[in-house]
C-alpha cells in the first residue's frame, strides 16, 4: 500500500514517475548489474566529484538520480 501511495501522489499532482530495479540502476552507474556498494560510491564520487554524500544511502540516492538522468535522456531521445 505504501508503494502504491508513493506512486499515486505525485501522478496526482502530474509529475512523471519512474521506477528502476537495483540491477539497472548498478548497471547504469558502475556498469555491472552485480557491483556493490562500495563500487557505486566509487563510481558516483567519479561521475559527480562535487557531491558531498556521508552515507552508502545518499550515495545510492545520488545513482538512481543519475540512471534517471540517463534513461529519462535516452527516451527523450527515442520518442522524438
Amino acid at each position: 500500500m505504501a508503494r502504491g501511495a508513493a506512486f499515486l501522489a505525485p501522478a496526482r499532482a502530474g509529475l512523471e514517475v519512474a521506477e528502476y530495479g537495483a540491477n539497472k540502476i548498478k548497471k547504469s552507474v558502475v556498469g555491472a548489474g552485480h557491483a556493490d556498494k562500495n563500487q557505486i560510491q566509487m563510481m558516483v564520487k567519479i561521475l559527480l566529484p562535487k557531491a558531498d554524500f556521508k552515507s552508502a544511502d545518499a550515495a545510492d540516492a545520488l545513482a538512481i538520480a543519475i540512471c534517471h538522468a540517463h534513461h529519462y535522456t535516452v527516451n527523450r531521445r527515442v520518442a522524438i
